[in-house]
């Protein structure tokens, strides 16, 4: 198959530079491996939105079964400095 691509002349010349260092024998290997790490760039977006879903869900679950609590901000910062301190009196 064979297809056109307009590209701009900054990547045009990124992709020259490419076959130039001798690591890949012309532009369009140069394209293939593009595409190959969007294509997992693209993946793993999708499994991390999924995730990100499925955490939001699983949260407003536990907010409408009364499985969450008013954070006391002010106590975690006392405790974590006092573990701080805990550690640096050591």
């Amino acid at each position: 198959m064979s297809l056109n691509v307009s590209l701009s002349p900054e990547l045009e010349h990124r992709v020259r530079e490419h076959v130039a260092s001798g690591l890949y024998g012309s532009a369009s290997e140069v394209i293939r491996e593009a595409l190959r790490l969007f294509e997992a760039y693209q993946t793993v977006r999708i499994e991390n939105l999924a995730n990100l879903k499925a955490d939001i869900a699983k949260g407003l679950a536990d907010e409408r079964a009364g499985r969450v609590a008013v954070l006391d901000i002010a106590a975690v910062k006392l405790r974590g400095r006092a573990a701080l301190r805990a550690k640096a009196s050591r």
